[in-house]
């Protein structure tokens, strides 16, 4: 059986709470779980949710990665992802800085169509090899922007920040996450192009979806909408719109407001009616199966968990959904069921999660504390358990 390191994010949870000086039970009283939650997940019992780890960290004005240990650089290096990040940060960082005539850049048309199949790299989990090619590719556009600026360049440019800013959540590397947005705001004003800006803000948004300041999250999923302004009845403005919809139905969620998150579902199934499948439109997956799998979130994160296991197998995943998003599915299904104490189920959510994505499988906190919870639970952890524990990092 794989032992139960004493380094996890319980342990985190505990060395924290002792050096802002709290009692286990003054920090219960600053969160909305009980003290006896908390004592379980100090302890190993239980495993950190996403959602608890959120609000522990917001209670104690920390970021939440002190707690999740994030990123996972043993993991990285065995992988051979941590060298990767390096040249994305230092390509990240040519922005401001004129033309380059040490670049030799491809054509326009290659540079647009390489920033797109990193885009699809990154929703097939492909992060290895988005993160080899995007540092060039990014260059390449920085250099031909300030030679020949084009509003076609600049989205390509805006397009490769946003890829480094997915890559960079994946690895847990939030700091570079945040730069990559910074970005990604940069290009969208100089492209003139208020759906870059209003998803800029959806990303925004999740930032502080994963800190717990919900309020801030639901404000830039308000300005988002704000930002498409007159120019709301475009294909792809009405489907960035819908999405701002589905991040502000898991804040809501998150926030306790179900009124709330029931109206952001129903206005982001609006516009899905109406655009139709539009997963490729600006790669934001969105459609009626994605507004389907934020409803299940929605009921997860409001801890309806009977609820949200009847909407999980109420959905039936197309082929043609991005492979990320199916991981995604996986990992929230696994968390539910744990919840639940269908531990065989998890642990079968897990495998199909880890089997459709390795690379973001394998550096989601949240897939971690659900494989630390299956393991805990378990007198003699089955061997798909064990395998899955060792591969994970326990």
């Amino acid at each position: 059986m794989p032992k139960q390191s004493g380094d996890h994010t319980g342990t985190r949870i505990q060395e924290q709470r002792r050096l802002a000086g709290l009692t286990q039970r003054a920090l219960a009283e600053r969160i909305p779980y009980s003290y006896s939650w908390l004592t379980q997940v100090e302890c190993g019992a239980r495993p950190a949710s996403v959602d608890f780890t959120a609000a522990v960290a917001r209670a104690l004005r920390i970021d939440v990665t002190v707690l999740t240990g994030q990123p996972y650089v043993t993991q990285l290096q065995e992988d051979r992802l941590a060298e990767l990040v390096r040249p994305i940060r230092e390509a990240l960082d040519l922005y401001d800085l004129g033309d380059d005539s040490l670049v030799t850049a491809r054509t326009v048309a290659e540079l647009v169509s390489a920033a797109e199949e990193l885009c699809a790299r990154v929703r097939a989990t492909r992060l290895h090899a988005a993160a080899v090619a995007l540092p060039d590719v990014m260059t390449e556009l920085t250099a031909l922007c300030w030679r020949s600026p084009t509003t076609d360049l600049w989205r390509a440019l805006a397009s490769t920040y946003r890829t480094a800013h997915d890559i960079s959540v994946k690895l847990g590397y939030y700091d570079l996450a945040t730069v990559a947005l910074d970005r990604l705001g940069w290009a969208a004003e100089r492209a003139g192009d208020p759906c870059l800006a209003a998803m800029r803000q959806y990303f925004r948004g999740l930032v502080y979806f994963r800190e717990g300041e919900y309020s801030i999250g639901l404000r830039l999923i308000r300005s988002g909408h704000g930002l498409l302004g007159q120019d709301g009845s475009s294909r792809a403005a009405l489907t960035v719109a819908g999405q701002l919809h589905l991040g502000g139905s898991v804040l809501a969620a998150r926030a306790g407001q179900a009124g709330l998150a029931t109206d952001h579902i129903a206005r982001a199934r609006e516009h899905a009616e109406r655009v139709g499948d539009a997963s490729r439109v600006h790669w934001l997956n969105f459609g009626s199966t994605n507004v389907d799998l934020h409803e299940m979130s929605v009921a997860m994160e409001m801890r309806q968990y009977d609820e949200a296991l009847r909407q999980a197998k109420a959905i039936r995943l197309p082929a043609s959904i991005a492979t990320s998003r199916r991981a995604h599915y996986f990992m929230d299904r696994a968390r539910v069921e744990l919840e639940l104490g269908r531990s065989e189920a998890s642990l079968k959510s897990m495998v199909a999660a880890r089997r459709s994505a390795p690379e973001q499988t394998r550096y989601h906190p949240g897939a971690r504390e659900t494989i630390r919870g299956l393991v805990h639970l378990s007198r003699r952890a089955p061997e798909p358990l064990r395998a899955m524990a060792t591969w994970i990092g326990m």
